[in-house]
């Protein structure tokens, strides 16, 4: 596989075009951002955790019957992925009451949702990531009804074997973030999965594992991402 020109920069990852076109190759970057983009540093090691947990989450999926966009690891920054046409839509799962919905409707960290809450926001980096509804998706062609309704079962499908998962490892999923896309006409889960994109805490403490480390000056950011791993099983470099 011959890696050529960059196609995309994005805060924390960057994507390269192949010699196949289906395929791409993502690049996991030491750059971490929050506050969409006004707060950003170098942690390192960052890149090698992201990229090699979210290759073992993306094959847990896999053996699921999640479609994901995950082909396989390259390096211990680079993996190689199929090439999907994005949309524009970022499907969120709450278990608990965290992070924006916080903000959003006053109540109190921390509460389980019974059900799950499953919620909708358009990916606009420039409009922090607004919240929209499915009426929205449907008045502006991001995706159709069966499409939209397909990435919410994957999401639910998702939810359910990685609540599974991070429970058997003492921790709490508390919310987590899904982008989807077509690869030849198929809804498929893409972009990535791992701490950056979700919330995790300790079951028994209720200490924040994930980016909120970050976004909250808590510290030990790296040092919680490989806590994590490791209670995972997932083999770092």
């Amino acid at each position: 596989m011959e890696k050529r020109t960059e196609l995309y920069r994005g805060k924390a990852k960057s994507v390269f075009i192949t010699d196949d076109p289906d395929r791409l190759i993502l690049l996991f970057r030491n750059d971490t951002s929050a506050f969409d983009g006004k707060k950003i540093e170098q942690l390192e090691r960052k890149g090698m955790v992201n990229n090699r947990f979210n290759a073992f989450i993306m094959q847990k999926l896999e053996e699921a019957g999640v479609p994901t966009q995950f082909d396989s690891l390259l390096s211990d920054t680079e993996c190689l992925v199929k090439k999907l046409e994005m949309i524009p839509v970022e499907c969120v799962m709450r278990n608990y009451a965290a992070g924006s919905l916080v903000k959003r409707l006053g109540v109190e960290e921390g509460i389980q949702l019974s059900p799950p809450t499953f919620e909708l926001f358009l990916k606009d980096d420039a409009r922090g990531d607004p919240f929209i509804n499915a009426s929205h998706v449907f008045a502006f062609g991001w995706a159709t009804p069966a499409q939209l309704a397909r990435m919410e079962e994957l999401t639910r499908t998702v939810n359910k074997v990685l609540t599974d998962l991070f429970d058997q490892a003492g921790l709490l999923l508390v919310d987590f973030k899904l982008e989807f896309g077509l690869f030849h006409g198929e809804i498929v889960l893409g972009d990535e999965f791992s701490p950056d994109g979700c919330r995790l805490w300790d079951k028994q403490t209720r200490k924040k594992m994930d980016k909120d480390r970050f976004r909250q000056g808590l510290g030990g950011v790296i040092e919680a991402y490989e806590e994590v791993a490791h209670r995972l099983g997932v083999e770092l470099g």
